[in-house]
């Protein structure tokens, strides 16, 4: 059984070194892949480049949504094995 805050924190943390990584990189990028960078990071909402407001919003949008889909996933993740375990014990009554 996994844990899922454990879970969705290392989820979190994951999303946000990525997130930290992405932020510098986009003004590395040549015309075409910096523009597809930047229509990515600003399909976060309010989400405006140079702005280190916006950018620390970016993060916390981010953060929010990887611990949603890490609980999500240690759950499902939790369920099916508890299926797993009532199927195991059927077969063998």
């Amino acid at each position: 059984m996994l844990s899922t805050a454990k879970y969705a924190a290392l989820c979190v943390a994951g999303t946000l070194i990525v997130y930290v990584l992405c932020l510098p990189y986009g003004y590395l990028l040549s015309d075409k892949g910096r523009e597809l960078h930047y229509a990515l990071f600003e399909l976060i909402p309010g989400f405006v480049w140079g702005n280190a407001l916006s950018m620390a919003w970016g993060g916390l949008f981010v953060g929010i949504l990887a611990w949603i889909g890490g609980w999500y996933i240690a759950w499902m993740h939790n369920a099916s094995m508890v299926s797993g375990v009532n199927q195991a014990q059927r077969r063998a009554a």
